[in-house]
């Protein structure tokens, strides 16, 4: 439902905190124009993490083919 520039200034921490909560847009209308306020979708974990290009010099898939054999001894 939207709201006018006067009500978001009126109850803005409210309506962010409950557009937070709900992922619900805040639909604001100004001049007869509309304007939205839309929370980001949480992060993933995994996305959040920096990207090193550089860690894997060479064909990461020859890494999964190597012989381990010679260099692995079981302890006792």
């Amino acid at each position: 439902m939207p709201i006018n520039a006067s009500k978001l200034r009126a109850d803005i921490y409210r309506l962010l905190d409950e557009a937070l909560a709900t992922g619900e847009p805040i639909v604001i209308v100004r001049h007869g124009r509309t304007l939205r306020i839309v929370p980001d979708p949480p992060a993933r974990d995994l996305n959040a993490l920096p990207t090193h290009p550089d860690c894997i010099v060479g064909d990461p898939d020859s890494l999964v083919h190597l012989d381990w054999s010679q260099e692995w001894k079981p302890t006792l």
